[in-house]
């Protein structure tokens, strides 16, 4: 005898609908535990923090820039200089306190092993800040880039 059945002669048929009430109850229940939790997160500690005097130091380190041409020559603050003498720019820069940020522009033709190079050598002097400058596309008459 089989279970569910009551008359054991009817042929069994699949079962073709969707059973979605489980579906409905799981998101309920997740529309209640939002409901419930956002105020949470709106929720701000106020605080009464205390009031400092001291004005903030406003010293501004130096930028140096550095500019590489399409022929690989390197230009400290727009004098060329050779690998050595870059080298002992880079080492100079990096022993002042604050340390200079470098601003190092190339040229869009420059061989990137050039680039690399530069970066590599600033980085083995102790330099960390290095910004890269470029230029913003210029428009037409008609407004296009």
């Amino acid at each position: 005898m089989a279970f569910g059945a009551f008359n054991p002669h009817r042929q069994q048929s699949m079962m073709s609908e969707i059973n979605v009430t489980p579906m409905v109850d799981v998101m309920l229940v997740l529309l209640v535990i939002f409901i419930l939790t956002a105020p949470m997160f709106t929720h701000a500690v106020k605080l009464d923090l205390p009031q400092a005097k001291a004005a903030a130091s406003q010293q501004a380190p130096d930028s140096v820039l550095i500019a590489i041409d399409a022929g690989g020559q390197v230009y400290w603050d727009k004098q060329q200089v050779s690998a050595s003498k870059l080298d002992e720019l880079l080492a100079t820069a990096g022993l002042m306190e604050p340390q200079p940020e470098l601003q190092l522009r190339a040229d869009k033709n420059t061989r990137y092993e050039v680039v690399a190079q530069v970066m590599a050598a600033a980085q083995t002097r102790g330099l960390t800040r290095l910004g890269f400058v470029t230029e913003p596309k210029r428009e037409d008459k008609n407004g296009k880039r």
